[in-house]
């Protein structure tokens, strides 16, 4: 008898041991949801396009793009996060995944709600004005600021992103003091800056780099520790003698916490394979984007880095949370 028991125990063993991996060998077998948290038109919502079709061609199955704007980002990471853990929600984070916990008074997810998958990318950004501000560098830009303070104004994409806090951090050191003219995405502050409404915006190098090259916008700097190709001109923030000032927007691939560690291998595999794929780094590289690739561990650990990074930059710039 008790060795039949412990027959059947181990076939139940055995069982549950199979049965993840055939459910990966299968997976996927219908459409998969890619929520995209930022409006349509900017740099997450374009990236997490590109994503998506080339993940659909890869694994056969549409991936359906689905834009949750808000709270910067934060509805669409809490929708994402409720979704069914089986692999068929995907989520696109930016730098307000690891923003927010220190950001928000009251969060309707924990960070720990969402599940790494892989690290995809890197867009570097750009400090730029308009060409009437009458600086032609990051030190110009400063001395002026001190001579006339509350007379400059700087866009940002809005509370809890990663350039609205770059831009509080910035005034902080610097001890400046100007208005902060928050915009529902940077998208919107660009333009506001090429209209004239607004002095100055951190914004990304695939943006902003048509506008600078045609003389519609003047950029100071990349905020990069060495210069980027397409702002080849352009000193980058250590040249410009603020190294402490290096601030991009990466993004990672991210799924409700509970997924099966089988797919959260596969999807893994699946992105880091796309990032090798000659024409999908033509795309990237059309758009100004870093191809980053990593396990899902390391895509865990740097997110938590960045988490702890944005912390000390909320606390030094004295923002108060929301």
């Amino acid at each position: 008898m008790k060795t039949i028991f412990a027959a059947i125990l181990a076939g139940a063993a055995l069982t549950l041991m199979i049965a993840p991996q055939a459910h990966a060998q299968s997976y996927p077998s219908k459409p998969i949801r890619f929520v995209l948290p930022f409006p349509p038109g900017g740099g997450t919502d374009i990236l997490g396009r590109i994503f998506a079709q080339k993940l659909s061609e890869q694994v056969g199955q549409p991936v359906v793009p689905e834009n949750r704007p808000g709270a910067g980002g934060n509805v669409g990471v809490d929708y994402a996060s409720r979704q069914p853990a089986d692999g068929y929600t995907i989520v696109i984070c930016s730098p307000s995944l690891a923003i927010s916990p220190s950001l928000y008074k009251k969060m309707s997810y924990k960070p720990e709600d969402v599940t790494m998958i892989s690290r995809v990318a890197s867009i570097p950004n750009a400090f730029v004005v308009h060409p009437v501000v009458p600086a032609r560098s990051m030190k110009e830009l400063v001395a002026l600021a001190k001579r006339s303070p509350d007379k400059l104004n700087f866009g940002t994409g809005g509370a809890g992103t990663s350039n609205d806090l770059a831009a509080r951090y910035f005034l902080s050191e610097n001890k400046l003091k100007m208005l902060i003219v928050p915009h529902k995405g940077v998208n919107q502050a660009t333009i506001a800056l090429l209209g004239g409404q607004v002095d100055m915006v951190v914004v990304g190098v695939a943006t902003s780099a048509p506008h600078v090259k045609a003389g519609r916008l003047r950029a100071l700097a990349t905020l990069t520790e060495k210069r980027t190709e397409a702002m080849a001109d352009v000193p980058s923030i250590v040249e410009a003698g603020l190294p402490w000032f290096q601030v991009d927007t990466w993004y990672v691939m991210a799924a409700p916490t509970g997924t099966p560690a089988a797919i959260i291998g596969r999807l893994n595999t699946e992105f880091n394979k796309m990032l090798k794929n000659p024409d999908m780094l033509k795309r990237l590289d059309d758009h100004g984007v870093i191809p980053v690739t990593s396990t899902p561990e390391e895509a865990t650990q740097f997110v938590k880095q960045e988490t702890v990074r944005w912390a000390k930059v909320i606390k030094e710039a004295g923002v108060d949370r929301l």
